[in-house]
């Protein structure tokens, strides 16, 4: 159906409730259908990387619009899944610390709700794609992984096949290929002379090899998405389906994921909803992954009380000036950091700044080949100035970063005088969004608990290692900065 410009202005400006009082049964409410990649930075040929072949994801952003400021509250999944799918930041309720609170203990607190159930409320139909046809090859994850005790139906369904008959759908595939380890492709790899590092990393070969192979994993991350876009058209389903693309965090880089800096938050996020949003357009707001559950409720026309997030776009859209991240401990790695980030500036402190920048991490140990390798040319004397900052043995209490100028966050300006009214202004922000959120993840954590936990790593580790075998892709070396807990 094609709709007037009159018609397009009103369903951009008002709520979706309203439309369908007005409109009749004409206007069906949209199927909504989240495609959630792992550990990836906006690394798309439709974000500017000429290195990347994602040509799929570069159509889906043609017919989309692009959003290229978006962040997740946390720069590690558990902690920004258990965020954006119930819609408020994870501080506020004691789900930042990585793997944690999964025992009959921790169930939700009252309020903080999934949305899918909120969803179910609305009238739709909810899944968590595993099962897809077997003519494509390969079957979503599944993933959760919330740090909180979840009792009661999660979705109604694991499987593709549910789909057509239950409209309005909210469904999610989960997608691990750009999750560590890494694979390099079987046919056509990326060159790794092809491709740009950041200027905090060597120029070595390993370092280049295991960018290349990020860069492959996201073209096989590609192929899976446009399967999944092919299949949605086959079955009658693009027309009324409002579908998002994103990731839950930044990519696994050296100073990516579990760390706060820019590699660790920013997402991609791409939103095709073809008879409203224009199609190759690009949005440069600030965005929350909270806000793109809120816009999810908003789509459905559900209720969404209690939320940290607003609507992107349409009535009840609320442009944001600030997005928060938290960072604390990730498996056997404490640290406490917090910050905050407006269109320019960024404002990170650390609450445990006597921590080196690069602790140890026995997941990471076994799984970035990139963090050892760093830590070997440090100890040979092979790394540049820029290089060796994030080899230091502890950091400042608080890092401002003027991303305009320099994107990459290497010139900490919290000392410099010229800033100081930008210091104290994101100061001001940070102690009262810290306040409004009670920041539960400062308390300890009870000591019983968090043994299991490092057990289970212990675990995981050791699964890590028995898989990779003796393909020498991680180095032990000695004579990198360190602290012992």
């Amino acid at each position: 159906m094609k709709l007037s410009l009159s018609l397009l202005t009103a369903l951009l400006l008002s709520p979706l409730a309203a439309l369908h009082a007005a409109s009749g049964p004409a206007l069906k409410p949209p199927n909504i259908l989240w495609l959630i990649a792992e550990d990836a930075c906006p690394d798309f040929g439709c974000y500017g990387n000429t290195a990347a072949r994602t040509p799929n994801i570069d159509r889906l952003a043609r017919e989309s619009r692009l959003y290229r400021n978006a962040f997740s509250t946390a720069p590690v999944c558990s902690a920004s899944r258990s965020a954006f799918m119930t819609g408020v930041f994870q501080t506020r309720f004691g789900a930042s610390n990585h793997r944690s609170h999964r025992t009959a203990a921790h169930p939700r607190p009252p309020g903080v709700r999934l949305l899918p159930e909120r969803l179910r409320e609305a009238g739709y139909f909810t899944a968590n794609i595993r099962e897809l046809p077997p003519e494509l090859g390969f079957k979503g994850t599944g993933k959760t992984d919330w740090n909180f005790f979840q009792t009661g139906k999660e979705f109604d369904s694991a499987n593709w096949s549910d789909l057509k008959a239950r409209a309005p759908f909210y469904a999610q595939i989960n997608f691990t290929e750009s999750h560590r380890v890494y694979h390099r492709a079987a046919t056509n790899p990326t060159d790794p002379a092809a491709v740009n590092l950041p200027p905090y990393l060597a120029d070595d070969p390993v370092i280049r090899d295991d960018w290349a192979a990020y860069l492959d994993s996201l073209a096989a991350l590609d192929a899976k998405v446009g399967a999944v876009l092919d299949l949605l058209r086959r079955d009658g389903l693009a027309e009324n389906t409002v579908v998002f693309f994103f990731a839950d965090h930044g990519r696994e880089d050296f100073r990516g994921k579990y760390y706060s800096y820019e590699q660790g938050f920013r997402v991609p996020l791409l939103v095709r909803w073809p008879a409203l949003l224009p199609p190759d357009s690009v949005s440069d707001a600030l965005v929350s992954l909270l806000d793109v559950h809120a816009t999810t409720l908003a789509l459905a026309g559900a209720p969404a009380e209690g939320l940290d997030g607003a609507p992107m776009f349409g009535l009840g859209a609320k442009p944001r000036d600030y997005v928060f991240g938290a960072r604390d401990r990730i498996d056997d790695t404490p640290d406490r950091v917090r910050t905050v980030r407006d269109a320019r500036f960024k404002l990170i402190r650390n609450f445990e700044p006597e921590r080196p920048c690069l602790q140890r991490m026995a997941y990471a140990e076994v799984s970035n080949p990139t963090y050892n390798r760093m830590r070997r040319l440090y100890a040979e004397g092979k790394l540049n100035a820029v290089q060796r900052k994030f080899m230091a043995a502890s950091r400042a209490p608080e890092e401002l970063y003027d991303l305009q100028t320099d994107p990459f966050e290497l010139r900490n300006l919290a000392a410099d005088p010229r800033h100081r009214a930008t210091l104290d202004r994101l100061r001001a922000v940070l102690a009262a969004w810290l306040k409004d959120t009670r920041d539960e993840s400062a308390a300890p954590e009870d000591p019983v608990e968090l043994d299991a936990q490092l057990k289970n790593l212990e675990k995981i580790v050791a699964g890590h290692r028995q898989n990779l075998g003796p393909t020498g892709l991680l180095e032990s070396v000695s004579g990198a900065p360190e602290k012992k807990d």
